[in-house]
């Protein structure tokens, strides 16, 4: 193998860059190609769900996120001019981070950011073109304007978007089909009074069939957008030719009087398009792939699992996919990963790019929550936060009787913690540094000393391999432990997790619960950890 690379990553969008921080961040050394010699500057992906900034929050970058973001309130539907609803962006007290908008060209450069000042550089004008895998590792094929390389590497991640040259020379089918609709796309500027922070739906009917739609989606600055809308006829794009006809055309791009005609039509307001930063067309296909990787390859986002992108679904899992992905590749790379580790990537992920295709199909065709009269539910889905691996094969099975949250969900956080030397409350998720998995040992006020030494003794087992806390209620006689002692002085805790006496639980790096029980047992936890480490 080179010594500079375990991992080489294709494409260097918000998913590649992803796989590449959180590789970087445990140590792997990797390398990112990408065959543009310029980051894109346009708005594709403009919506950051809360589940991804709890993602970036572990990355070290939410802060510069949020600061370049804007919040997302909520949405105003519109039919023929009239109110149709209204959905506001509004989630429970429990979950840390709402809705933000931001265009996909300041996420990467966020990221690109991060993955320099952890010494990553980007390989531009760079491509892969082809490939060959054995037991040992990936000889990688690359092209720049120099002509063509081959890289030894561990593994490859193919993260090269809709038209992935990964997927294709890795054999994998990509099933699924096209709207035959088209749409136009502009970053624009709308003189208009509608409420900051809101997208606007209209649509218009006709004998109830909806033949014209506008979304305004609201981005950073003054009354800016990105807008879309029908393609009108007499405009085909071009497609690049492999079949799979999913992203931005060739050939003609909308001027401002083509975008002004629509908001003149359906806008619920009279209102001036102006400052066209940029604009194109785009052609949605929702397809998913059989498998997200074989042997040493895998591929992750666009190249894996294309949609439309309603509410904002996309980028989101594309960078979940990656961050599920790097920590079991680092962990295979420093030869700690148990057998069926790998293997889980495909087994977790692949249902929720299953149920995301379709899911924003239906929400194409019907409206987002059209199908739940839950609204909580609707926006905790919407939002990523009910994904769920139970049945995966490093997630531990939990008893009939076991209560929530399971192994397999997402790991909630929780408020008021405090600890001794630390002048401030604590939440629970930075307590997590997202490299490490995370032990987590609760006792109550009726501990004993035989209920300490208990609990220690389970920690040593893990402390290897993990990072060890333990979580006590105010009362609890806890200061003799050896343990980080952390307490639950708010009581948000015990309930997020309805621990009791003895408690165990294990965080994934990723933010899911890989262990959950009540009653810590050693050899249960033992048995556990046999699943993810070696």
């Amino acid at each position: 193998m080179d010594d500079d690379t375990a991992v080489i990553i294709a494409g260097a969008g918000p998913v590649g860059l992803t796989a590449a921080i959180e590789l970087r961040r445990r140590g792997v050394p990797c390398r990112i190609l990408d065959p543009l010699l310029e980051p894109p500057q346009y708005a594709k992906a403009v919506g950051i769900q809360p589940r991804a900034l709890e993602v970036f929050e572990q990355m070290g970058v939410v802060r510069e996120i949020l600061d370049a973001a804007i919040p997302l309130r909520g949405q105003l539907a519109y039919v023929n001019g009239e109110p149709d609803g209204r959905m506001e962006l509004t989630l429970p007290p429990d979950v840390p981070y709402g809705f933000v908008g931001l265009p996909q060209y300041e996420t990467e450069r966020i990221l690109r950011d991060r993955l320099t000042g952890l010494g990553g550089v980007i390989e531009r004008g760079t491509r892969v073109t082809a490939f060959e895998q054995d037991a040992d590792g990936v000889t990688v094929t690359s092209e720049n304007g120099s002509g063509a390389t081959t890289t030894r590497a561990e593994y490859l991640v193919g993260c090269d978007g809709a038209h992935s040259t990964v997927r294709k020379a890795l054999g994998l089918s990509f099933e699924g089909g096209a709207f035959a609709e088209q749409y136009m796309l502009g970053d624009v500027e709308l003189g208009w009074n509608m409420p900051r922070g809101y997208n606007i739906r209209a649509r218009h009917r006709t004998d109830g069939v909806v033949d014209d739609v506008l979304v305004c989606i609201p981005l950073p600055g003054l009354h800016r957008y990105r807008i879309s809308m029908l393609l009108p006829d007499g405009h085909p794009g071009e497609q690049t030719g492999d079949g799979i006809e999913h992203g931005f055309a060739t050939g003609w791009t909308p001027e401002i009087s083509d975008l002004q005609a629509v908001i003149d039509r359906l806008a619920p307001e009279p209102a001036r398009v102006s400052h066209l930063r940029w604009s194109s067309v785009f052609r949605i296909s929702h397809r998913i792939v059989d498998s997200y990787g074989h042997g040493r390859v895998f591929v992750a986002g666009d190249a894996a699992h294309i949609h439309p992108p309603t509410g904002a679904q996309g980028m989101n899992t594309g960078i979940q996919d990656a961050h599920n992905l790097a920590w079991k590749l680092a962990l295979a790379v420093r030869g700690d990963a148990s057998p069926a580790l790998l293997g889980s990537y495909d087994a977790e992920r692949r249902p929720v790019g299953e149920e995301v295709v379709g899911r924003t199909v239906r929400s194409a065709r019907e409206g987002i929550g059209a199908d739940s009269t839950d609204p909580e539910y609707v926006l905790r889905r919407e939002a990523q936060l009910l994904i769920d691996y139970a049945g995966s094969p490093i997630v531990a099975a939990s008893p009939a009787d076991e209560p929530a949250p399971r192994a397999g969900a997402r790991a909630p956080d929780a408020r008021g913690l405090t600890r001794a030397a630390v002048a401030f409350d604590l939440r629970l998720l930075p307590l997590l540094d997202g490299i490490r998995h995370t032990l987590l040992l609760y006792t109550d006020d009726t501990t004993t000393e035989s209920d300490l030494r208990a609990l220690e003794e389970v920690a040593t087992t893990a402390y290897c391999h993990l990072n060890v806390y333990l979580i006590a209620t105010p009362e609890a006689a806890a200061d003799a432990t050896i343990l980080p002692l952390i307490r639950d002085t708010a009581g948000e805790f015990a309930h997020a997790y309805r621990a009791a006496r003895r408690s165990a639980f294990v965080i994934r790096p990723d933010g899911y619960l890989g262990y959950a029980r009540r009653a810590a047992d050693t050899a249960d936890l033992v048995t556990y950890l046999a699943s993810t480490f070696r």
